[in-house]
């Protein structure tokens, strides 16, 4: 007669020896086993990214183009990263366009968030101009105009979701004005860092770079090769080539004051709000300039995106400032 003990003591013995038999097989087969694992969480963390990447190429970048329900998304793929494109409205000698700086960050800006997410904010134009107002074009306001612009919208730029605002300028007589308000964010606590980006390059590119160009580098900073060529690239219907000799753009050298600034040092050495040779401006030599801004601006939304110390040093920082 089968009784319920001998039953139950037949499974026990079965069970036992199932987990043996399991036992053996994996400990033959554990290499395989492992890296059959590895492989399948390769393949996953492959098919996780390539999801995000294609999400986040089908999301716009500008803040004018999102709408209210892709908000949350962006806030989320941006890692709350949100640009700044800093320009000015003025002239770029006889033949770039009024808004020449504007051209270059928006361009920047959209081409570097096709490779790393952030959100950008609209076209950014007050900034520090008052050495180009003897010339046509040019948008200056007042001082405390452009300081309390640039505090507001980062505050609400910061209201909006965003605890990392990152400067892309394009204008050579904004950086004075952008490092000293960068630094007065630590006067009372913010709810953001700010970044201000600050390419440089090193010795491979500066000797490729050499190599290309025409021009004397020396005086090449406004409307000149460099500039010309960059529009040529981004922009080119909007270049007027034919009228790049048209002015001079070499310095004057009318000041001989060592050891001392003036703020009339650049319509001393350039009236013409012109500085460098346009004339030698080619389109090849712009996209080696652009391509090499906009990967290193990518690289470096990658790394703001990521860090943690900033914001955590800031709070830190705060929270230790003396009452």
């Amino acid at each position: 007669m089968v009784t319920t003990e001998l039953v139950r003591a037949v499974t026990r013995k079965i069970k036992i020896d199932f987990f043996i038999v399991v036992i053996f097989i994996l400990g033959e087969n554990i290499k395989l086993i492992k890296k059959m694992i590895m492989k399948n969480i390769a393949c996953l963390a492959v098919l996780l990214l390539s999801t995000v990447v294609a999400f986040s190429q089908s999301l716009h970048s500008r803040w004018d183009e999102l709408t209210a329900s892709e908000w949350p998304k962006a806030l989320v793929l941006s890692d709350s990263t949100c640009i700044l494109p800093f320009g000015i409205l003025e002239k770029h000698g006889p033949q770039g366009p009024i808004g020449s700086d504007l051209i270059k960050v928006r361009e920047f800006s959209a081409m570097a968030t096709k490779k790393e997410y952030a959100v950008v904010f609209p076209d950014y134009y007050f900034g520090q101009i008052y050495e180009a107002k003897q010339q046509p074009g040019t948008f200056a306001l007042p001082p405390r105009v452009v300081w309390d612009m640039l505090d507001a919208t980062c505050d609400e730029i910061a209201r909006n979701g965003f605890k990392k605002i990152i400067i892309v300028n394009g204008h050579g007589g904004n950086p004075n004005l952008i490092t000293y308000f960068a630094q007065t964010r630590l006067e009372k606590r913010r709810p953001y860092a700010l970044y201000f980006f600050q390419p440089s390059m090193d010795s491979s590119f500066r000797k490729k770079m050499l190599a290309e160009r025409k021009s004397d580098i020396s005086y090449d900073q406004h409307g000149g090769e460099s500039e010309t060529s960059m529009l040529l690239y981004l922009k080119p219907d909007v270049v007027k080539m034919d009228s790049a000799q048209n002015e001079s753009g070499k310095p004057l050298k009318r000041l001989h004051i060592q050891n001392a600034y003036t703020p009339i040092w650049w319509y001393a050495d350039y009236p013409n709000h012109y500085a460098g040779e346009g004339s030698m401006a080619t389109k090849e030599y712009g996209k080696l300039l652009v391509d090499q801004y906009v990967e290193t601006l990518a690289r470096t939304i990658k790394a703001i995106k990521a860090d943690k110390e900033t914001l955590a040093l800031q709070e830190e920082f705060y929270n230790r400032m003396l009452k």
